[in-house]
């Protein structure tokens, strides 16, 4: 398991992504110096990372990738897939498991349902920020908060696969449950909050609105900006 960061068991709400943001950019300043990349996982973790971003004068990207499922059976995480489409099953990943000829089948399935679904909106965040190359870098994966954990392990497993330096998982808000989970794939986890009773998400936030692509592609913009590139 890696290093975990847990500031405080806090059930206090944050006003918003961006304020959670911020405050989650002040206790991850130690990484300003290691020129990182903040990777925000779409769409909430995008806002998020943006605040990251602009406290450790960083560069802002996003992380897409999907969790699949067994169909009809949402409880078990049979891989996932990155951007690019390449599906990796959860033997890949530091978690001990095996998959049956049957299982493979059923992730190539979701591999090609899900992709089709997250296209779309990735062919619009990459007409603004080109990905950014991670090999050998600190790599900071942001969300709005830890639920289930499926997102964040997700995006943790792919962007290993992309050789950084460091990674690095932060979140203002978690169960346990679902830092257990995250906690052994990243170098180290740093959540703001994990309080003792967590229903959901939105009771952490006293405005938890829908994030557009708008506000996504808006974020995108500012970075490519404000770091010329």
């Amino acid at each position: 398991m890696g290093e975990v960061r847990a500031v405080s068991q806090s059930e206090e709400p944050f006003l918003d992504r961006a304020e959670a943001g911020r405050l989650l950019g002040s206790e991850l300043e130690d990484f300003s110096d290691s020129n990182p990349v903040v990777l925000g996982i779409p769409r909430s973790g995008v806002i998020v990372a943006r605040e990251i971003a602009r406290r450790l004068n960083a560069e802002l990207d996003i992380v897409v990738s999907r969790t699949l499922c067994e169909p009809g059976n949402p409880d078990v995480t049979i891989g996932a897939i990155n951007e690019e489409g390449k599906l990796f099953t959860v033997q890949e990943s530091r978690e001990p498991a095996t998959l049956c000829e049957e299982s493979h089948a059923n992730a190539e399935e979701e591999r090609e349902k899900q992709y089709t679904m997250m296209a779309e909106s990735l062919d619009r965040y990459r007409e603004i920020r080109p990905k950014v190359p991670l090999e050998g870098r600190t790599v900071i994966i942001a969300d709005d908060g830890l639920t289930s954990g499926a997102a964040m392990q997700a995006s943790l497993w792919t962007t290993r696969k992309e050789k950084p330096k460091r990674l690095i998982a932060a979140v203002p808000v978690a169960s346990m449950e679902a830092l257990d989970r995250v906690a052994g794939l990243a170098d180290e986890t740093v959540v703001l909050k994990t309080p003792p009773i967590f229903y959901e998400l939105g009771q952490f936030y006293e405005f938890f609105d829908r994030t557009t692509d708008e506000e996504i592609l808006e974020a995108l913009q500012d970075s490519v900006r404000r770091k010329g590139k």
